[in-house]
């Protein structure tokens, strides 16, 4: 095995700006006060938002901000406890209290949307003419895209109040689950980050045994993770029916604000092009292996001749701020705040989530980073990945709490841009024609794990939610089904064998936000092509950058994209993103 980072060099971040501690006054005093002013605000508007005149309505929508931005911080603090140690029962105890106390204040507040969808168009907009309601209108066309689907009042509050029992608590099983298992390798018992770090691991032998590992163990889990993907299929349909979504993406696709013909042409784009990108690239990949296949767990392998350097957090830290601010010094200096201060957690260790992730919280407050950080080069990449998302959360917040929300397709450009500053940043400084092909080689991964795979993800969730309508799938079939998306997308050049089959099991997103994962591919295409334009533009085009990223959820995505001359809507807008990639296993066809 490769040498690992010392895990008491890497940074762990202090909660203590959102709350001080899981028995500090200060948060039993944000409940109490936010029980008694949803009871009042309740108590006030219930039944009355109607005739609510613009500047009414506009007061009445602040205090509703003011309330959820309270409860969103102590769901915020929360979360980010258990997700620090998730198999500690003390903490799990605390988030499930924390998300019943929540859930039963923000109950009172449940009418208030449901109302404003009630107004009829015309009285709205007339109302809208004030100017202190004409804030709020794109959040009020947000609220009012989900009217066609809205049940009564008592069917919301019904689906509100149980939602910690229902979707809420399959996903805190799940979580547990993941977080508890041990994968025995070599007299250790590894978590499942230690694992799926060594599947990238220079020793071949290591990189097998972890991916049998990995396979045993969730194969032996199966039936679990099957119970949950079920249930929550199950529920997503229900609910799905009683508001008359016509597909299963349909509620993803309208929360993130983008037309389904938009994402059906990105995944057809994405498929029809397997032949040119994936399956071209493991073949030579192949290749560079000595052979005609490549075993699955050499597929994120280092390449033969990769030195497979770790790369210590402080340099890390300098690739990333360097890369940022040669291209802003503005967005340089927001992330640098996350260094300077306890907001990024790095370590790897037993009972954290496994992954990456960056938690917004409030404007009033600060994101935070979670990192598992084992020093390879992807872990720099995931770094500026979400130090891109921080930023672009720190940026958005000034647009307020209900506001500075940006759309899942939008919300990953940010942190995809980040990325592809640091590698060339990284490619420019590198001289070593092995390490400069190693460095595109990686690159060209990580494009087609956030692209194909996560296209392939979203079909393996289409098929998955389509057959749970006839029938409960068993663990048996959703590993054929897996396999079959994974052998389409990946090529002929990859060897799987019956392990693989689980591994369906450990993806989250599949669990907890159903149909996310198509928003990866949507925002690498999309800084393909925008960063096509950074390098043709003349100066402003950072300005610019900056200005798209502050608007927050003020803006739809052909709004933002309009200053830059791309459309998200045009058919050869995926082509062009699709194109870079092609164009970057070009480069290493002839490198040989």
């Amino acid at each position: 095995m490769t040498a690992a980072i010392d895990h008491a060099t890497l940074p762990a971040w202090n909660l203590d700006d959102l709350y001080p501690g899981r028995d500090s006054p200060e948060l039993a005093r944000a409940l109490r006060e936010m029980e008694a002013a949803a009871k009042a605000f309740a108590a006030a508007h219930a039944g009355k938002v109607s005739k609510l005149d613009g500047v009414g309505l506009a007061a009445s929508i602040s205090e509703y901000e003011r309330i959820d931005e309270v409860l969103s911080r102590v769901m915020s603090y929360a979360s980010l406890t258990y997700s620090g140690a998730m198999t500690d029962p003390e903490i799990a105890k605390f988030y499930q209290s924390m998300q019943e106390r929540v859930n039963a204040i923000s109950t009172h507040l449940v009418f208030f949307t449901l109302e404003i969808n009630r107004i009829e168009d015309k009285d709205l907009e007339a109302k809208l003419k004030t100017k202190a309601l004409g804030h709020w209108r794109p959040w009020l066309t947000d609220v009012r895209a989900f009217r066609p689907h809205q049940l009564s009042d008592e069917i919301e509050r019904l689906l509100h109040e149980k939602h910690v029992v229902g979707r809420a608590a399959w996903n805190r099983l799940f979580d547990e689950t993941i977080a508890g298992l041990r994968f025995p390798l070599d007299g250790q018992d590894l978590t499942i980050s230690d694992t799926l770090n060594l599947m990238s691991d220079k020793d071949r032998a290591t990189r097998r045994k972890a991916a049998e590992t990995l396979g045993e163990v969730l194969g032996r889990n199966a039936r679990i993770f099957a119970l949950v993907t079920n249930t929550l299929a199950k529920d997503k349909e229900i609910e799905d029916k009683w508001r008359e979504y016509p597909r299963p993406v349909s509620s993803r696709n309208l929360s993130n604000r983008v037309e389904d013909g938009v994402v059906d042409a990105l995944a057809t784009a994405v498929r029809a092009a397997h032949p040119d990108l994936s399956h071209r690239y493991y073949r030579l990949k192949a290749r560079w292996f000595g052979g005609d296949r490549l075993d699955y767990w050499d597929r994120n392998a280092p390449l033969p001749d990769d030195d497979d350097r770790l790369v210590p957090w402080a340099e890390a830290r300098s690739l990333v701020l360097d890369a940022y601010g040669r291209f802003s010094p503005d967005l340089a200096a927001v992330g640098r705040r996350f260094f300077d201060n306890a907001w990024i957690d790095a370590a790897p260790r037993a009972g954290k989530s496994p992954g990456a992730f960056a938690h917004p919280t409030v404007p009033s407050a600060h994101p935070y980073l979670l990192l598992n950080y084992h020093g390879r080069t992807r872990d720099v990449m995931t770094l500026a990945h979400e130090l891109g998302h921080g930023v672009h959360q720190v940026l958005a917040g000034g647009q307020g709490h209900l506001l500075s929300d940006t759309p899942l397709t939008l919300a990953e450009t940010a942190s995809v841009f980040g990325e592809m500053l640091t590698f060339r940043t990284l490619l420019e400084r590198e001289t070593d024609a092995k390490r400069r092909k190693a460095l595109l080689a990686g690159k060209v991964e990580d494009m087609l794990n956030t692209v194909v795979r996560q296209i392939a993800f979203y079909t393996f969730e289409e098929r998955v939610h389509d057959e749970r309508r006839t029938g409960e799938l068993t663990a048996e079939r959703l590993g054929e089904i897996w396999l079959d998306v994974q052998t389409e997308s990946l090529g002929p050049a990859l060897r799987f064998d019956e392990g693989y089959r689980a591994y369906w099991a450990y993806v989250p997103h599949f669990i907890h936000t159903p149909f996310y994962v198509y928003a990866y591919a949507f925002g690498d295409c999309l800084v393909n092509s925008l960063y096509a334009v950074y390098q043709d533009a003349d100066r402003g085009f950072a300005q610019t950058y900056m200005a798209m990223l502050a608007a927050g959820g003020t803006k739809r995505h052909k709004e933002l994209l309009a200053p830059f001359g791309l459309d998200a809507t045009d058919p050869a807008f995926w082509q062009k993103g699709l194109g870079v990639i092609r164009g970057f296993v070009d480069e290493l066809e002839a490198m040989g």
